[in-house]
């Protein structure tokens, strides 16, 4: 994300943005709350009734559904997908009017797309390009171009950056062509 700042985004009159770290293109929808330290990226798309708090970077092209919270501590990379109702934590013993010195670190790596109403605990690494499945509850850290998914979430296949869904003996679950994995993630054998 630049250093500079731009004017040219958009923010619903509806919603309180402290915030002048924001990015060219991004828009910020209805009932939302950002506070005075977060930092916005470009081409963003924030949704209704989302809260972001001071200790957070957002990449550009980043898309937030609605009813989510990005607490402080928490890092989405560029082109970073987060569906509706996700929850993020960035304390694992929380207590009333108790705040620990310095809150969890928890980032999710470029290109990654977690599902509605998933749970990532703080301090986790989300992986470039992995998916985390809808209701799923993240425990650990997940690999690059994974597809994890369940209570707790486990691995489940691979998914090369198109998305296409690689199944955990690397054939195709659509095309039935046989993968290799590489750095790049899953490529076809040829």
């Amino acid at each position: 994300m630049s250093s500079e700042i731009s004017k040219n985004y958009k923010v619903n009159p509806l919603s309180e943005v402290q915030t002048t770290a924001i990015g060219e293109g991004t828009t910020i929808w209805q009932y939302c709350v950002v506070l005075k330290g977060a930092r916005i990226g470009n081409n963003c798309n924030i949704n209704c009734q989302v809260f972001i708090e001071n200790d957070v970077v957002i990449g550009n092209n980043v898309t937030i559904k609605p009813g989510v919270q990005i607490w402080d501590g928490i890092t989405l990379e560029d082109d970073v997908f987060i569906g509706p109702n996700v929850t993020f934590t960035n304390d694992l013993v929380p207590r009333s009017k108790h705040y620990p010195d310095t809150f969890l670190r928890t980032t999710i790596c470029r290109g990654a797309s977690l599902g509605a109403n998933a749970t990532i605990l703080g301090g986790i690494t989300i992986g470039a390009y992995a998916v985390i499945g809808a209701g799923s509850v993240v425990t650990k850290d997940i690999p690059p171009f994974t597809l994890w998914y369940g209570n707790p979430a486990i691995h489940k296949g691979y998914v090369t950056k198109g998305g296409e869904v690689i199944a955990l003996d690397l054939i195709s679950r659509t095309t039935g062509n046989k993968y290799k994995m590489t750095g790049d993630g899953p490529v076809p054998e040829i």
